[in-house]
């Protein structure tokens, strides 16, 4: 055989076995996983792509480690792949999972932070979720200091909304980042707060407000005009006289049965019914819309608001008018 003879045959030789790596490759990466049932790959810190594929052969999910590694590299680069969980599906090619690795696309849990709750219920709603590492107590001691504000009073300072995370994610973690959300959000209504006889002077104060907005309605549509009556209140020397202030002062102690002697004592701190202006802290956390309206709020004569048992509320420029809307919608009394 001749040395050209010899190379030509190797040429095909290596044309044909690069043929049969490519066509390989492809195969693979148009079959589906070998699975029953939906389940979810854990990668640990410090896995490698050789042991993730080991692992995943190992297991039967796919027929060959090797050529999985390859898959992998071509689409993308290994050191992208993320700790944390992969869910794997029946009807998954190899392929699709070769790209999520390389994309880093980990299963996502979510946490919902609810507008209105309070310090307690955030963190019960934390300690309750089965994918967050549980680092903080369940009571807000130490809170604030934790997440380097040792200070600051823990109510309102998280923004509600819905927040995205792989599992093992610290409550910590989670609670930082609604901090951070609710400062930039605090700022962002701040600065574009009316200027013309707004009786709020800090962003704080606008926060206190917001918080009470937030508990006091659930009607979207409302939100403007309970801001409107509370700031005509502040502005007119009026007391806010509130109920949810008062409940929250009362704090767990609280049955659910607001009396007379409640709103009479001046001992509660929070009972805007005994003490004028704002009450200390926020009593609940804010959502952007109460903030929006604590800084924007609508204008009109009404100062006074009582609930028409529907969820919304009648509105009041006159203490006799409110006094008859009493009467119709709390006693029963007719118009």
């Amino acid at each position: 055989m001749t040395i050209n003879r010899l190379l030509g045959f190797l040429l095909l030789a290596a044309s044909l076995g690069g043929g049969w790596f490519w066509m390989g490759l492809d195969g693979l990466a148009n079959q589906t996983l070998n699975l029953e049932e939906e389940t979810v790959m854990e990668v640990s810190s410090g896995a490698s792509l050789k042991g993730i594929a080991a692992g995943l052969e190992q297991q039967g999910v796919i027929d060959s480690a090797w050529q999985f590694e390859w898959l992998v590299r071509l689409r993308g680069d290994p050191r992208a792949i993320a700790v944390g969980e992969y869910p794997l599906q029946p009807d998954m090619t190899v392929g699709e999972l070769a790209n999520r690795l390389v994309h880093g696309e980990v299963k996502q849990y979510a946490w919902t932070l609810v507008e209105g709750w309070n310090i307690r219920q955030v963190l019960a709603s934390l300690h309750r979720h089965p994918a967050v590492k549980h680092t903080l107590p369940e009571d807000a001691d130490g809170l604030m200091e934790s997440l380097g504000e040792p200070s600051t009073h823990p109510e309102g300072r998280f923004l509600p909304d819905t927040y995205f995370f792989t599992r093992g994610t610290s409550d910590r973690a989670l609670l930082k980042r609604a901090r951070a959300a609710m400062q930039r959000a605090l700022a962002e209504v701040w600065g574009e707060r009316q200027q013309d006889g707004l009786p709020l002077e800090s962003p704080e104060e606008a926060l206190i407000l917001a918080s009470i907005i937030e508990k006091e309605t659930a009607v979207p549509e409302e939100r403007r005009r309970i801001a409107g009556v509370f700031t005509r209140r502040l502005k007119q020397g009026m007391r806010l006289q509130t109920d949810p202030t008062v409940i929250y002062g009362l704090g767990t102690g609280f049955d659910g049965d607001l009396t007379r002697r409640h709103l009479r004592s001046s001992a509660n701190d929070y009972n805007t019914y005994r003490h004028d202006g704002l009450p200390p802290t926020p009593i609940a956390m804010p959502g952007r819309a109460s903030l929006e309206a604590a800084v924007d709020p609508a204008r009109g004569d009404a100062l006074y608001f009582v609930s028409k048992g529907d969820g919304s509320h009648h509105f009041s420029a006159t203490l006799e008018e409110h006094n008859r809307a009493v009467r119709r919608f709390q006693l029963g009394e007719g118009d």
